[in-house]
């Protein structure tokens, strides 16, 4: 939209700061937390845990109004007229309401997704009982209030969702037992020490309606939906373009994003072949990587395997100068809640960085369900090799997202801790994996006991570095067709064949991808990070020092790496 000079400068004249600032907080207000209570919840803003999503399509009408309304607001500020960091702030809420408007008017998950709802509303139970941050009657009871509109969603779910595609009803199937499960054992189970008579008989009725309306909607999407999810998943080349530009700050051309993704595929598949060589010059990288995947801890050893990573990383981090960390308390590892298993192995749920009174940061890792063959769990197993123990440990504890979360006080304003681009986020996280390395932890003495384990974390690096790869060009493929569009079998042997991963995680990491189309965002950020280090190493010389790196570019919250790098760099030169 175009403003007019006067109207630019009489906004500039009463303070473009100022309005910024206020409208920013009014957004907050009028519509984040409005709309997504749930997210409020996990922020830490507790005045919202009585409320429930309304999931009507009139809502969601009402919703896009808002957004509409917020986007005239903030166009009438001309950005010139605002300081460096608010003007930067500034991008990032337009482009996040952009992004929601395409959501809501183009992609339509709310017409598409059947998960959507039985996985939205186990989320919003999930928030209240995960975290002791207020008296166990007093979760309770927020609890029950939140229940209490459950059934109601499925009855706009059986509206909204009109032709979704056939492998999203096929997920919220898969998922929907598991879900049951949660609310008949785990949240009984979470407000187990509640001793308030009236909250605990209100809680058995609403619990039991929940648990009729998962069963019913299960039983409605099997004979009723399923039949007729004949849906098209696929965002299409214009939108796809359009997500990334809008939470990624990303504009480069989708044909030039695949060269890059192969590129960084091929170079990955080639230092795989190295590294296998070295560790046994007889084997072909496939029999390496097949004798990786049997190098696993058994299943009940798999939480205490990762807790033993984290003195190793710690000690490796402090004394190699990686990143400041700001607080000795450690990650607390659990098994992931039921209505994040089909498409995660392993993920930090850290406290809302307005949380005050419960700070505990959970590490969720996904173990094999009790009830698959042998076979199955071996081969799920496989994803938690020798050396993807060590990579994932690294990405999501230290000093990966872990880090990111205690960094989150220091970051310059709400706009940074609440609204987040995933190549910063994720691109980090996935960043250590390799940077963490390349400093030498895993080495022996860092991490490692002899050069042959060494190796075999390094082979674990690159296999996770290889599945960054395959979503990225899978994503790209899947959704938009550049480069020859792949079917979801198709994907799948993509995943197995040029991402080195097992058929299990094959199928998971297809299914995600269905749904995330952008999943890209992984090896899409870290090589814009591993860019702006060369660039400002180039900058700075001698003087440059990785520490002091990690802590600059980490003390600017979860921007897009476009912003931060204007910030480190003081230019607009390109993020890749």
């Amino acid at each position: 939209m175009m403003i007019s000079p006067a109207k630019a400068q009489r906004i500039a004249a009463d303070g473009a700061n100022q309005t910024f600032s206020y409208l920013s907080d009014q957004y907050f207000e009028q519509v984040y937390f409005k709309f997504s209570p749930t997210a409020g919840t996990s922020a830490g803003l507790h005045q919202y845990d009585t409320q429930l999503e309304d999931y009507s399509a009139a809502r969601v009408q009402r919703q896009i109004a808002a957004l509409h309304a917020f986007e005239k607001k903030l166009e009438v500020i001309d950005p010139r007229a605002l300081d460096a960091e608010p003007a930067a702030d500034y991008a990032i809420l337009l482009n996040n309401i952009r992004g929601q408007l395409l959501q809501l008017e183009v992609v339509r998950g709310w017409e598409k997704n059947p998960d959507s709802y039985s996985s939205g509303v186990t989320s919003s139970i999930f928030v209240i009982m995960e975290r002791p941050y207020a008296p166990v009657n007093e979760r309770l009871r927020s609890a029950v209030e939140r229940e209490r509109q459950i059934p109601q969603v499925f009855v706009e779910a059986r509206k909204n969702l009109k032709n979704p595609p056939h492998i999203y009803t096929e997920i919220a199937l898969e998922q929907i037992d598991g879900l049951v499960s949660f609310f008949q054992s785990d949240v009984p189970s979470a407000f187990a020490d509640a001793d308030d008579a009236k909250a605990k008989a209100e809680f058995a009725q609403s619990n039991a309606a929940v648990i009729a309306a998962l069963k019913s909607y299960s039983a409605w999407m099997k004979t009723d939906l399923l039949p007729r999810s004949n849906g098209d998943f696929r965002y299409g080349a214009d939108t796809f373009s359009k997500a990334l530009a809008y939470n990624e700050m990303v504009d480069i051309p989708l044909d030039r994003l695949l060269q890059i993704g192969y590129a960084d595929l091929h170079k990955n598949q080639a230092e795989f072949a190295l590294v296998a060589k070295e560790v046994d010059p007889a084997k072909t990288p496939q029999q390496e990587l097949a004798e990786l995947a049997t190098m696993h801890p058994a299943p009940d050893k798999l939480l205490q395997t990762f807790h033993d990573r984290f003195d190793s990383e710690i000690g490796f981090i402090r004394s190699h100068h990686i990143i400041t960390i700001p607080s000795d308390v450690q990650p607390t590892l659990e098994e992931t809640p039921p209505f994040m298993r089909a498409t995660t192995q392993a993920s930090m749920d850290p406290p809302g960085p307005f949380e005050t009174h419960s700070t505990k940061a959970y590490f969720n890792v996904t173990l094999p369900d009790p009830s698959w063959s042998a076979e199955r769990t071996s081969e799920y197993m496989a994803a938690f090799n020798i050396g993807t123990i060590v990579s994932t440990s690294v990405h999501e504890a230290y000093p990966g997202h872990y880090i990111q979360f205690l960094w989150t006080p220091q970051f310059p304003s709400t706009i940074r801790k609440l609204i987040g681009a995933n190549t910063n986020i994720e691109g980090w996280a996935h960043y250590c994996e390799q940077m963490m390395l390349d400093q030498g932890y895993g080495q022996p003495g860092f991490g490692a006991t002899t050069e042959r384990e060494a190796r075999l974390i390094r082979l674990g690096q690159l296999q996770d570095a290889l599945l960054r790869d395959a979503r990225f060009v899978a994503g790209i493929r899947m959704h938009t067709g550049v480069g020859g569009a792949l079917t979801v079998p198709e994907a799948e042997d993509f995943f197995v064949k040029e991402g080195y991963q097992s058929r299990p995680i094959a199928e998971v990491e297809t299914k995600r991808g269905t749904s995330d189309a952008l999943y890209l965002y992984y090896t899409l950020g870290k090589l814009e990070i591993m860019k702006l280090r060369e660039d400002v190493k180039s900058k700075e010389g001698a003087a440059f020092d990785l520490q002091q790196f990690h802590d600059d570019f980490m003390r600017q919250g979860f921007a897009p790496i476009k912003v931060i790098r204007k910030t480190m760099l003081h230019d607009d030169s390109p993020v890749l």
